[in-house]
């Protein structure tokens, strides 16, 4: 796993084997920062990072200058390494909390300018995010979640999906608040 860009860009990290995490593949992450590059400013960026694993999103998104990223992990030595690691960097704009995504939605009360969803791609319940996330007003206006799942999946949510973007196996699907 390695940060594309920013700060911290060709850093290559190692998280533990015994990681339960499927990294976003360098490809795919190229791509999608590629479109972000174009359309955001990340120093204003107030980021969530949903299923978070070994924080390689979450990184990439400090790395490149987000003024605060918050990243949400049920996985106790996911959320240990990211906080590790973070620490290492010195990147003080990363919080890194230790909770089941589905109740910290239900739970939070802050709002953000891009939440970025990684579920599990077996996750049936992925298809919920999209409305839960819309429905609790999470999203600051002209903000933008971002789910990935596999390209070949569709998700089914109440919510109209803007674009969708497809890297190999893996697809990216926006939502415009």
């Amino acid at each position: 796993m390695r940060i594309i860009g920013g700060k911290f860009g060709g850093r290559t990290l190692n998280p533990p084997a015994s990681l339960p995490v499927r990294p976003t593949t360098d490809y795919a992450k190229s791509g999608l920062f590629n479109i972000l590059n174009n359309q955001i400013d990340f120093e204003t960026l107030r980021v969530l990072d949903l299923f978070s694993g070994a924080g390689g999103i979450s990184l990439e998104f400090a790395s490149r200058g987000a003024l605060s990223v918050t990243a949400i992990d049920v996985n106790f030595n996911c959320v240990k390494f990211l906080n590790e690691t973070a620490a290492k960097l010195g990147i003080k704009e990363l919080k890194c909390v230790r909770s089941d995504v589905f109740k910290f939605l239900k739970q939070n009360t802050s709002t953000y300018d891009l939440i970025f969803a990684d579920p599990p791609f077996e996750q049936k319940e992925t298809d919920q995010l999209p409305d839960l996330i819309f429905e609790r007003n999470l999203l600051n206006p002209g903000g933008v979640l971002i789910v990935e799942h596999q390209s070949k999946r569709e998700l089914q949510s109440k919510i109209p999906v803007s674009v969708i973007r497809k890297y190999g196996n893996v697809g990216f699907s926006f939502y415009l608040a």
